[in-house]
């Protein structure tokens, strides 16, 4: 009988074996998905001010907590990967404001343990795909943001990037020659979770956790969240391929990536 891997443990295991790579690849710039379509969202969602604290979640190797850093603000930043979070101390300077922690995102008593009503600001960055069962965080975060403090989160737009999306290009004739890119999607409105790359040559591939639009916001509201923040974020369109179908201008209609802001009641 083919036993079937344990999500979350699948999960871990994967980034800890793809901590090296990805600490590689995103280094202390980012690659184009998180300068061109995240940060730009999230930093303006965020409001940063100095002196406020922000929550980090599945903070990877570190790159977000360190923007929001060199901004003034204090940084309490965790990763259920050990391994990414040794990547994320090596980086850090003398007198840096971040405080890393290795903590499972779907334990509540770790959650907790990082204090009540501490919280400022929560954000994740491109990572509750990541993530197994993200019920426990959200039913979590309220205890750990104060009054009116706002949760950030970026993810892949489940409508137009997720792991049934397959991309297209076509050549047409119709008087005019014209060459459409385009994307195909046969899942939505179902979660389910499969197994992708992040990454072309990374060592594992990690499991995605593909959940609808609403998924994420009806959970925000049954937890005490109201929605008062959405971009959909798209490429330029004189930004380049990183492959022949990869995201670049040429789908620069169809946004990869959704940014959406929820404050506490």
């Amino acid at each position: 009988m083919d036993i079937q891997p344990d999500p979350h443990e699948f999960t871990r295991d994967a980034w800890e074996d793809n901590a090296e790579i990805w600490d590689k690849r995103m280094g202390d710039e980012g690659n184009d998905f998180f300068n061109l379509l995240c940060w730009p969202a999230i930093a303006s969602l965020l409001d940063i001010r100095p002196g406020r604290r922000y929550l980090d979640i599945a903070c990877g190797n570190g790159l977000t907590s360190r923007r929001l850093a060199a901004l003034g603000a204090q940084v309490t930043a965790f990763d259920f990967s050990s391994n990414l979070i040794e990547k994320a101390k090596a980086r850090e300077n003398p007198g840096s404001l971040i405080d890393y922690q290795v903590i499972d995102a779907t334990d509540e008593q770790q959650l907790l343990s990082m204090g009540e009503n501490r919280f400022d600001v929560a954000l994740s960055n491109m990572a509750l795909f990541d993530i197994a069962n993200i019920e426990v965080l959200f039913q979590t975060l309220p205890r750990l943001l104060k009054p009116n403090g706002i949760f950030v989160f970026s993810l892949m737009h489940p409508c137009f990037n997720n792991s049934s999306s397959v991309h297209t290009v076509e050549e047409s004739d119709n008087g005019e020659i014209k060459i459409v890119y385009s994307v195909k999607i046969s899942r939505y409105m179902t979660p389910y979770h499969a197994k992708g790359l992040a990454l072309r040559n990374q060592p594992k591939p990690q499991m995605y956790f593909e959940r609808p639009l609403q998924y994420y916001l009806n959970l925000g509201f049954q937890n005490g969240f109201v929605l008062d923040g959405f971009e959909e974020r798209a490429f330029p369109p004189d930004s380049p391929q990183t492959s022949l179908l990869g995201w670049g201008g040429k789908f620069s209609e169809i946004p990869p990536v959704v940014v959406i802001r929820f404050r506490r009641k």
